[in-house]
């Protein structure tokens, strides 16, 4: 492959030298460093700015992410030829601008670079640097089980969205997301001697959601629980497992107190206001790319929002900057109905190094569509594989004339899978795939049947007759058909290995204890790591 050292107007090759990407990533122009392996994958180690998204769901997730078609494209993997397959994925549907990272992850490693593991390091490491830097409040989890024994006046509320709250949980907690929180909390306070504790699983939302209220000059004191609910549970204590207690929407008097301190946020911190015919010339600005984000909760957001949105909601554009803005550099348009949530997300954007980042004023005043949102998938319409209706695929599977194969998520298939089904990564579907004789008929699902479109569509490229799930495996739940769970790592129906996913401490078979604190010290290790990454750089400094 040529070499090529990245201008910002575009890329001259196929393949950039390690140290060419390392000019790249300073010279202020947009760069998009994705990282095509599957998520477990990238999660052992990566780039510090690369994005995942995996060969796999790369048509599904390229148009939301990847916006503009024109964009300075790096594509990440083991050396192992992934790379090139999404470089060939993207080039078909109108990407100009693509390069290969010249011997992947080894090689930028060999280059004498740092590599990170973990996810949404960007985020994690800069958690870290505001509690160093803003000297944010904590206590010990032994701490905050005294005080409620003793009946401290204290208001407990983590930071994380509702699934995850619901997962697990400290007893009295409220569930709040970090964005929700200067919204709120200052509704919920009856007394300026409420102590509030802030908690997430582990400490970056703890403490940026502690810090949160801390720019926004409430007057309570506001400390972050240190380690979460995996250091409460550590200590021995019991968590709360099912609960979806929400912080209650602020009536009118708390709405005007949450408005008036993110007015003063926006004001000390810079934040940037655009109007409409503004936003219309990022629009029409097709040497930028813009990222538009809805950041309040997702009932809210489909409830009634902006056609041109996407929901990023309660704090987690902040916690996953490298999932929802693979794009460095880009302009990020924030959008809710209160003038708080995007106020408190922006402040934050500024401090992690985005400088062009703008609040949209009056933002859900322009027509409003309700239901989830998305970009439309590369190629879907001139996908071919045929669709099975459930009713139809349960009689062929009870015949035994059909192989079922699940693309999806390996966590969820674990947890429940349509009986007797195969799993199959579809970036190594060829290899899966071999297990069957030609002629086989294959059937593939996924939750929504989509993703098992894709995969079917390359089953018959390699000869055999597939179809899809027409509307997934939702479908089959819906109709009220038996599911089944997997018996474990050992289960004969894995094709391919697990590696789609980086299994959280408090989602594993065993070892919860000693991962959950093996998290804990990757995060508190991250900031001397980032020390070492010259190209990124956080403040915590206000106007």
């Amino acid at each position: 492959m040529s070499k090529t050292t990245i201008s910002p107007a575009g890329l001259q090759g196929n393949a950039v030298s390690p140290a060419a990407l390392r000019v790249a990533l300073a010279d202020g122009g947009e760069l998009a460093l994705i990282d095509v392996r599957e998520g477990g994958v990238f999660a052992q180690s990566h780039l510090l700015t690369a994005s995942n998204i995996a060969l796999s769901v790369l048509e599904l997730r390229a148009p939301e992410l990847l916006p503009r078609r024109g964009v300075r494209i790096v594509l990440i993997d083991d050396g192992d030829g992934l790379a090139e397959r999404a470089r060939a994925v993207l080039g078909r549907h109108g990407y100009t601008s693509l390069a290969v990272l010249e011997g992947g992850t080894p090689g930028w490693g060999a280059a004498g670079y740092e590599l990170f593991s973990g996810t949404f390091v960007p985020s994690k490491a800069f958690g870290e640097y505001v509690e160093h830097a803003d000297d944010t409040p904590r206590i010990e989890p032994e701490t905050l089980k005294a005080w409620q024994d003793e009946g401290r006046d204290i208001l407990i509320v983590d930071s994380r969205p509702q699934d995850e709250y619901k997962m697990m949980s400290i007893p009295g907690a409220m569930d709040c997301p970090g964005a929700e929180l200067v919204f709120r909390v200052p509704g919920m306070l009856l007394s300026e001697k409420t102590t509030v504790v802030v908690n997430c699983a582990g400490r970056t939302r703890s403490i940026i959601g502690a810090q949160s209220l801390r720019n926004a000059g409430i007057a309570n004191p506001v400390v972050a629980l240190k380690n979460g609910t995996m250091g409460w549970h550590l200590a021995g204590f019991e968590v709360a497992r099912g609960k979806t207690n929400l912080a209650p929407h602020p009536e009118p008097e708390g709405l005007v107190i949450a408005q008036s301190l993110a007015g003063e946020v926006a004001r000390r911190f810079g934040v940037g206001f655009i109007d409409e015919d503004e936003l219309d010339a990022f629009r029409l600005d097709d040497e930028r790319t813009t990222y538009i984000y809805d950041v309040r909760l997702p009932e809210d957001f489909n409830a009634g929002h902006r056609e041109d949105s996407l929901n990023a909601p309660g704090g987690q554009l902040v916690q996953a900057t490298d999932t929802y803005c693979p794009v460095r550099n880009a302009r990020i348009v924030l959008i809710d109905r209160d003038g708080v949530q995007a106020v408190m997300t922006a402040h934050w954007l500024k401090q992690m190094g985005w400088r062009e980042v703008f609040v949209l004023k009056d933002g859900l005043q322009a027509p409003l569509v309700t239901g989830r949102a998305g970009a439309k998938a590369l190629g879907l319409d001139a996908l071919t594989a045929p669709a099975v209706a459930v009713t139809d695929l349960l009689a062929q599977v009870e015949a035994g004339s059909v192989e079922v194969i699940d693309v999806d998520s390996s966590l969820k298939y674990r947890k429940s899978r349509i009986p007797g089904s195969w799993y199959a990564l579809r970036s190594r579907l060829s290899d899966c795939l071999k297990r069957f004789a030609p002629g086989t008929r294959l059937v593939f699902s996924s939750s929504n049947g989509v993703l098992a479109r894709y995969a079917a569509e390359d089953a018959k490229a390699l000869g055999f007759e597939a179809a899809y799930l027409k509307d997934g495996t939702a479908a089959w739940k819906h109709a009220g058909y038996r599911m089944e769970a997997a018996s474990g790592d050992d289960d004969p129906k894995f094709l391919s290995a697990t590696e789609d996913v980086w299994y959280r401490p408090y989602e594993r078979n065993g070892g919860v204890e000693q991962a959950m604190q093996q998290y804990l010290t990757w995060e508190v290790n991250l900031l001397a790591q980032l020390e070492r990454e010259p190209y990124v750089s956080f403040t915590t400094t206000p106007n």
